[in-house]
């Protein structure tokens, strides 16, 4: 059996319900999936696969990015998958970066209101601005696999600096949009993703 780690970071605790859905599905698919906040993961040791996941608000949380920098050499060695939830994607219609499949919520991504001027949030708000951070941070790991999906906002639960970000950067709107069969359809996928890139 296939144990997998699904490690979340989470602003606001709507990104933990994405990772516990992603690791209801893996279950449902075979895989010994178990579900834990960045924090509490010590080690690798005894996973055949591991998943990470976090919210995007003024870049990727920061947790992620120092659990994937700091456990690189192991990330290495398995296959890896991550996911980022967030309030705003332009749509690009990229479905990759370099050799790294990308899947996008098509709920989530819109396109630019005009395609020849892009404007602040739009140019922001990409799928290459948001992850390129990531891959160079830890640039030993490879994903087999990105989603990015809706989030949730509730503005009052945010510290004001990342408020004022949100509503004058991002604009994003209140609301929860995060879409579960999306999000379920992607953890079926990452099943046959992992499996196939640890036998290859």
């Amino acid at each position: 059996m296939t144990n997998v780690l699904v490690a979340y970071a989470t602003n606001a605790g709507s990104t933990a319900k994405v990772a516990e859905v992603i690791g209801e599905e893996l279950g449902r698919t075979g895989a010994q999936a178990q579900v834990r906040q960045l924090e509490q993961v010590t080690g690798l040791d005894g996973y055949d696969a591991v998943v990470v996941g976090a919210p995007m608000i003024m870049g990727w949380h920061g947790a992620a990015v120092k659990f994937i920098r700091q456990h690189q050499l192991a990330l290495s060695r398995v296959p890896v998958a991550y996911f980022l939830t967030a309030l705003s994607l332009t749509q690009t219609n990229e479905t990759s970066i370099g050799s790294i499949p990308i899947y996008v919520d098509p709920a989530l991504a819109k396109p630019p209101k005009n395609v020849k001027r892009w404007s602040l949030k739009e140019r922001y708000a990409t799928v290459t601005h948001y992850l390129r951070p990531e891959l160079d941070a830890a640039p030993l790991v490879k994903p087999v696999s990105v989603g990015f999906f809706g989030g949730k906002l509730e503005l009052y639960r945010l510290p004001l600096l990342q408020m004022l970000f949100v509503l004058l950067i991002i604009q994003a709107q209140p609301g929860d949009f995060r879409n579960w069969p999306a999000i379920r359809e992607w953890a079926t996928s990452l099943r046959r993703d992992l499996l196939e890139s640890k036998l290859a």
